[in-house]
């Protein structure tokens, strides 16, 4: 069984959102077998910056749906969106 890492591209309510604090509580809510690789930062206008977690998923987990899931019921996450998809 191999691992899916999906760059995924998370956006803010508002640029007043604390991005530390939004980035600790996407860790929180990942699901069981998933983890967070890595986390670039993407400005993307008018002062709102969107957080580009990479996350390691099993090959077997489904895709990034729950993920997906996780991430959008995150208080202070306007949208979540796949980047990009890779196996690993």
């Amino acid at each position: 069984m191999g691992k899916v890492a999906a760059r995924m591209k998370v956006m803010p309510q508002s640029p007043e959102v604390d991005l530390d604090d939004l980035q600790d509580r996407l860790e929180d809510s990942l699901p069981e077998g998933a983890k967070i690789n890595r986390v670039d930062r993407e400005n993307v206008a008018f002062g709102l910056i969107a957080l580009m977690p990479t996350v390691i998923v099993p090959d077997d987990a489904g895709g990034t749906e729950a993920i997906e899931e996780a991430f959008s019921g995150v208080e202070g996450v306007e949208s979540v969106a796949v980047d990009e998809v890779g196996r690993i």
